[in-house]
């Protein structure tokens, strides 16, 4: 099979397409001939060496991909070879062909192309297992998204918009921030701003029950400020750095809650599981696919072969959505 290979960490321009062996399947896994795979903000790091693999995980990069079963492992039940999916990855995505365990497969969403659903596994469950499962974001609370323009936020607000909540973006464009109000958001914030301010303004003082964040240390300070009392700061991202000083007593006050959780280091299966995230997307996110309330936002498509010139996209800024990687 051809793949995107690293010659050493750096930039992309380490990142070559090349031959590699076909991956066998595993009992309990499935062979997926790739039609698409996207661009997530952990595959720059990859490249630069800061985000290391899981023990047993491919090295190849790729967090998430869309395709068809072409071989099924022992003991593998319920999908046949042809059966058209999606899947959330520990890695192996940049290639046309992917081993990977039968429980983190996702049927494609009724409405969304084969294509597209390459795009989504990864941003869906990171929303599902931070704001819903771990965050708790019900019905009439205000739910705040960093980086709502970027392919997890532009599906957060749909998401959440969809659940009910009064949600809120933050961008730092205006034609992004409109982007954001577009899908959904009550409430745009450049983050240019005093964003605790301007969200305390918008919601009469109340603030955030639920803020999900990319920026780690560079935002937790204002996260902390904007968020209500017994409010839940979900971090998922460390763009802003790793260390940060954290004000107890403002937390203690808040009742606050602060959890960082990823899913590339998930169990397959069992307790907070790849399985279980997965899951909850299929039984409760799908059937907003299904029904137009939420849509996946491509920004702009690739050859699989062009990864590194995507990563210099990425890299660039301004992306609105995902960008895929596919395969002719």
């Amino acid at each position: 099979m051809w793949a995107i290979t690293l010659s050493e960490y750096g930039g992309p321009e380490n990142m070559t397409w090349a031959q590699v062996p076909d991956p066998e399947p595993a009992p309990g896994e499935v062979v997926l001939d790739v039609v698409s795979s996207a661009v997530n903000r952990a595959d720059l790091l990859q490249v630069q060496g800061n985000y290391p693999v899981p023990p047993g995980a491919s090295e190849i990069l790729g967090l998430e991909c869309a395709g068809r079963i072409a071989a099924l492992g022992e003991g593998v039940t319920g999908w046949s070879v042809g059966d058209e999916v999606c899947a959330l990855l520990a890695g192996g995505g940049y290639a046309t062909k992917v081993a990977v365990p039968a429980p983190q497969l996702l049927p494609v969403p009724e409405g969304v192309s084969l294509e597209e659903a390459g795009g989504l596994p990864e941003v869906a469950c990171t929303v599902w297992s931070n704001v819903f499962l771990e965050g708790r974001l019900a019905e009439g609370e205000t739910f705040l998204v960093q980086g709502g323009s970027s392919g997890i936020g532009t599906h957060a607000i749909q998401v959440a918009k969809a659940f009910g909540a009064r949600v809120a973006a933050t961008a730092g464009h205006a034609d992004r921030l409109q982007f954001c109000r577009d899908l959904g958001a009550d409430i745009v914030i450049d983050y240019h701003d005093d964003i605790a301010e301007a969200l305390k303004k918008a919601t009469d003082g109340h603030g955030a029950d639920v803020i999900l964040d990319n920026m780690g240390a560079k935002g937790l300070t204002n996260n902390l400020s904007a968020l209500a009392r017994d409010g839940r700061l979900m971090i998922i991202g460390m763009q802003g750095g790793v260390k940060a000083e954290l004000n107890i007593g403002a937390l203690l006050a808040k009742r606050g809650h602060i959890s960082a959780m990823g899913l590339r280091g998930r169990p397959v299966e069992g307790p907070h599981s790849k399985a279980e995230v997965g899951a909850g997307v299929a039984g409760n996110v799908w059937r907003l696919f299904a029904d137009g309330r939420v849509r996946p936002v491509v920004f702009e498509r690739f050859a699989m072969s062009d990864a590194a010139e995507a990563h210099r996209r990425l890299d660039a800024g301004g992306v609105t959505g995902k960008l895929l990687l596919v395969n002719s």
